[in-house]
């Protein structure tokens, strides 16, 4: 091959990167808004007494509220978010604190400095400690279940008003049970998780059913099929569990 056609090919692949790249800024919220890129991952504020942990992805976001020494949930909200300038508009789809703003576009201001976020609302700012950017990431995204398997064929769930999300970022998970139009809650738990090959373990640090599961460590199998996300095992009670997640993005959500 001569220098010339070394030149081209060279010059062809670095166009594919450089799109492939480009795809991946704009995907994830980079090329969009900067900011939106730096608030991705899970950051944590604790007083001595409660816990808060925000988990914000591409387009979505949860925080939790609860003390882990007393196994006691105190709150939770979450949903979509957009980034403009300085500020951050949530459209909630739940909220165990005031359900009135679910639905409604709320305004927030933040700042980051380094591993510092500062979050503040009607003259009241929270600071937070970064815990993770989404990273090692397998299976950070917020998920939508689509999929049990009942006597060993897959029934699939169409989410609607009525969801199930699971959010995660590269270390911290949150499940949450909701309907969009009640407003009902029907449950949530998070904590710490870590994935291996096909391992997916996650540490219990809160859950609003039962305090006396904090502190139970779970393991299930996992693995990306189709892009579906299909996990198995069995729960904090013992019951089997065989799921299949999809991303929010890929379902039109």
């Amino acid at each position: 091959m001569n220098r010339k056609m070394t030149t081209t090919v060279f010059s062809k692949r670095m166009n594919k990167i450089n799109l492939s790249f480009l795809l991946l800024l704009i995907v994830t919220g980079y090329f969009v808004n900067p900011a939106m890129g730096q608030l991705q991952g899970a950051w944590s504020s604790a007083d001595g007494i409660e816990s808060r942990t925000i988990i914000f992805t591409a387009t979505n976001f949860s925080c939790a509220v609860y003390q882990v020494n007393n196994k006691n949930f105190i709150g939770t909200y979450g949903g979509s978010y957009r980034v403009e300038g300085t500020s951050i508009l949530e459209t909630q789809e739940f909220n165990t604190f005031n359900s009135s703003l679910i639905g409604v576009v709320h305004k927030s201001e933040f700042h980051i400095n380094g591993d510092k976020l500062i979050i503040s609302n009607n003259g009241k700012e929270i600071s937070f400690r970064r815990v993770d950017s989404g990273m090692p990431g397998k299976l950070a995204g917020a998920w939508l279940i689509t999929g049990r398997m009942v006597d060993g064929k897959v029934s699939s769930i169409t989410p609607g008003a009525r969801r199930t999300m699971k959010i995660l970022s590269g270390t911290r998970f949150q499940w949450i049970a909701y309907n969009i139009e009640t407003k009902e809650f029907f449950g949530t738990g998070g904590g710490i998780y870590e994935t291996t090959e096909n391992q997916y373990t996650e540490k219990i640090e809160f859950f609003s059913r039962d305090g006396n599961r904090v502190g139970a460590t779970l393991s299930f199998d996992f693995a990306i099929e189709s892009g579906r996300w299909h996990h198995s095992g069995l729960s904090s009670k013992g019951d089997p569990i065989n799921e299949y997640w999809s991303l929010r993005e890929t379902i039109g959500f």
